[in-house]
């Protein structure tokens, strides 16, 4: 009776460990900027917020605009990590695409060993969309819990 008990005891803490996780978004912007003219960066927000807290319901009756001024939700503590834009001036540059690479499975790695786990991952890209275009960015967040 007294192993039934603990392993139900168990079960529950465990249970509730897995229904209070955490998950942090890091994110990873690359410069597909012909010339090498963008930036690229792995941002790291440092400062947490509530999405609670700029957040308003729109409904039939109430439909009065979101009053949460931008400056509130700014984050200003960050990390920002220097990465190497895929073009140059010569066009695609493999060894910044390798260069990229290898800080980014730094950053995974140092992310893993300090206990968090990379549960998701997501891309998109907004290219060059033709001669007067000259803007693209390559974007990532990697998701851990």
């Amino acid at each position: 009776m007294k192993s039934v008990l603990l392993c139900l005891m168990g079960l529950f803490v465990f249970q509730a460990t897995l229904s209070a996780q955490q998950y942090k978004v890091i994110t990873s912007v690359e410069s597909i900027v012909p010339g090498g003219l963008g930036r690229s960066r792995i941002i790291n927000a440092q400062d947490e917020r509530d999405y609670r807290e700029f957040t308003s319901e729109q409904t039939e009756e109430d439909n009065g605009r979101n009053k949460s001024k931008r400056d509130e939700i700014r984050v200003k503590d960050f990390e920002e990590t220097k990465l190497l834009n895929f073009y140059n001036l010569g066009g695609i540059r493999f060894q910044n695409i390798a260069a990229n690479d290898s800080m980014i499975s730094s950053m995974i790695n140092a992310m893993v060993a300090d206990g968090w786990e990379l549960a998701f991952l997501t891309s998109a890209v907004e290219s060059d969309s033709g001669k007067d275009d000259g803007q693209g960015s390559f974007i990532t967040r990697y998701i851990f819990r």
